[in-house]
């Protein structure tokens, strides 16, 4: 991860050096915004403190790469939100790119316990959109279910299972993908599988999000290959995630941004 994060501080830019106008106004108005009002994610945040305290037990399924902290099958979820949640600061991100695109059928792959779907269903709740997530541990969609509740989100719906079985039947079933957040199984086939399926109701203003394409050698291979495919135009690396493009209209290019 080190030696990630070097070679991503070598590459980045910033807006100074940018040429392209979509890619300029994204970066200064959105990625790199100005500090805006916080009071309006003051309920994510407290649900954010409680869960880091929470001694909850709960047995983990899971159909990914699993955690590289801890292995165990039961976990407290106090420890689970201190060493795998997001930062609030991604989520205010995915908040903005929602608000941004004006997404209306989100999907979001790796529900956890719904911090981050949380962000998602803020942004898309303002402009009457929704957002369907996906998580393979049924203990773990027990909690995010009982997080939505306190938080009064209703325009979510959970899809309990392994996303291999549950992913192409919730594709097929939506007009398009206006946003995806891929955070499920961190390894190059299945983020690969998962990119194609979903890509297939994708369209020219959708905007897919990758998390942690610096993770491991396997997401690196999988980030490359995503960008080189023929329908992606542009790609934007901010080290913890990716953003990626389908617009027509953009010549095909790719960019590493600070964001760190």
């Amino acid at each position: 991860m080190v030696r990630a994060i070097l070679r991503y501080m070598a590459k980045a830019r910033d807006e100074h050096s940018l040429h392209s106008p979509f890619v300029f106004g994204l970066y200064t108005q959105i990625i790199r915004a100005p500090k805006a009002d916080l009071s309006q994610f003051s309920d994510i945040q407290a649900l954010r403190r409680l869960l880091r305290r929470s001694r909850q037990v709960i047995e983990i399924t899971d159909f990914g790469a699993g955690s590289q902290v801890n292995a165990s099958r039961c976990r407290a979820v106090g420890n689970i939100v201190r060493h795998s949640e997001k930062p609030a600061r991604f989520g205010r991100l995915l908040y903005r790119l929602v608000r941004r695109f004006e997404a209306q059928t989100l999907f979001d792959l790796g529900t956890s316990f719904g911090l981050t779907t949380a962000y998602l269903a803020k942004a898309a709740g303002e402009t009457g959109g929704r957002v369907i997530t996906f998580e393979g541990c049924p203990q773990t969609a027990a909690v995010a279910v009982e997080n939505f509740g306190r938080l009064g989100i209703g325009n979510v719906e959970v899809i309990v299972g392994n996303l291999d079985e549950t992913l192409e039947q919730q594709v097929a079933a939506v007009a398009q993908l206006d946003l995806v957040f891929f955070d499920a199984n961190h390894r190059y086939e299945p983020t690969l599988r998962y990119f194609t399926a979903c890509l297939a109701n994708s369209h020219n203003n959708s905007v897919f999000i990758f998390d942690d394409i610096h993770w491991s050698a396997e997401m690196e291979q999988a980030w490359e290959e995503i960008k080189a495919h023929p329908a992606v135009t542009v790609t934007i690396d901010l080290f913890y995630i990716g953003l990626v493009f389908f617009r027509r209209e953009q010549p095909k290019q790719h960019f590493t941004l600070k964001f760190l």
